[in-house]
């Protein structure tokens, strides 16, 4: 009844526009038939249009969408396929959106309870994280000189070599250990040390994970190969600063070098920016795309780290030369947890 109604309520609409009576009814009857229809809340024949075009132009914005997709998969390296978690983006979103979940409860959950001591978890699990990153980098650095790759431009080339795909499966390896160290903010949450979960250190572990999803989904080697290559060398220090801290304060007062993983940071991010600046200007024989994504990534590490670093050392420095108050009137701010980091509170976090 109500869709007979409805197909009545559009036509009569269509032909009152018109002032012509329509499929045998007379034109009172029509309007007698549109009052009911806004009463009912069936649209008229104008909203009907609408709703319908803009339907249409949705279904057809998803439909290309989907296309898109799929037309993208058809460009992914087959080296790579059915290997875990590659194959769809729904697993590294999951995770993502779960880490992100858990960063957001967590702190709540754990407000009225007394933080947890993991000295047992935190020296086992940074010095195999350690371990990992070494693997990586050893396994990235050996294949990579055997095949006489560039580090100023590496073009991709998609053989089945088996150095290239020693490279393929050292970026995997690479790709996952993003997710487990979502552990670190995990051990924060539970110890307590919510002033470490900064805005740098969630952008920093939520970003990579995914973005190194599509490093391994299309481009498993060629210049994939450096910055993984880099970041595990750095991860290998930073990670045995943590496991050694985490021995305790009679080991961590030897720890002298702490500040200097934060500089190798800034200068992986520089060099990584030149790299990829120098690949769009050169030509290089690399998704355009993806250099554009890398420079503007490392900018804003860049810009983080070095804001990081100002504060965390360049300031501590001068209150300790001057003074707190003269350093006030300098114009730099005290320390605040905003702009704890990744790095330097880290290295507090098993103290």
């Amino acid at each position: 009844m109500i869709k007979t109604r409805k197909k009545f309520t559009l036509n009569c609409s269509a032909k009152l526009a018109g002032n012509v009576n329509g499929s045998g009814l007379c034109q009172e009857e029509c309007k007698k038939i549109v009052r009911e229809a806004e009463v009912l809340g069936i649209p008229s024949g104008a909203e009907a249009a609408i709703m319908s075009a803009l339907l249409n132009s949705t279904q057809s914005i998803l439909h290309d969408a989907y296309n898109y997709y799929l037309w993208t998969l058809s460009l992914a390296d087959h080296r790579t396929r059915g290997w875990p978690l590659v194959d769809s983006p729904l697993p590294t979103m999951l995770y993502t959106v779960l880490y992100l979940a858990i960063v957001w409860a967590g702190p709540r959950l754990m407000k009225d309870r007394e933080p947890f001591r993991l000295t047992w978890a935190l020296i086992p699990y940074n010095l195999a994280m350690a371990a990992l990153n070494f693997y990586i980098a050893s396994e990235l650095l050996s294949a990579s000189t055997k095949l006489k790759y560039s580090y100023v431009c590496q073009p991709i080339a998609r053989l089945s070599h088996p150095e290239e795909l020693r490279i393929a499966n050292a970026v995997w390896w690479y790709y996952v250990s993003k997710l487990i160290e979502f552990c670190d903010t995990f051990f924060f949450i539970l110890r307590k040390k919510e002033n470490q979960l900064t805005f740098l250190h969630v952008y920093h572990h939520s970003t990579m994970f995914s973005l190194w999803w599509i490093g391994i989904k299309w481009v498993p080697s060629g210049s994939t190969f450096l910055p993984a290559m880099a970041n595990s060398f750095i991860h290998v220090l930073m990670y045995t600063y943590y496991g050694l801290s985490a021995l305790g304060p009679h080991i961590a007062r030897y720890l002298w070098w702490k500040k200097y993983l934060t500089i190798l940071q800034l200068i992986q991010f520089t060099t990584a920016m030149i790299m990829g600046i120098n690949g769009i200007k050169s030509g290089c024989d690399f998704p355009l795309w993806m250099q554009y994504v890398l420079v503007i990534y490392m900018i804003s590490f860049i810009v983080l780290f070095g804001n990081f670093y100002a504060k965390a050392y360049i300031e501590k420095g001068k209150k300790a030369l001057y003074g707190e108050d003269a350093v006030l009137h300098n114009g730099f701010s005290s320390f605040s947890n905003s702009v704890m980091s990744y790095s330097q509170t880290d290295s507090r976090k098993h103290q």
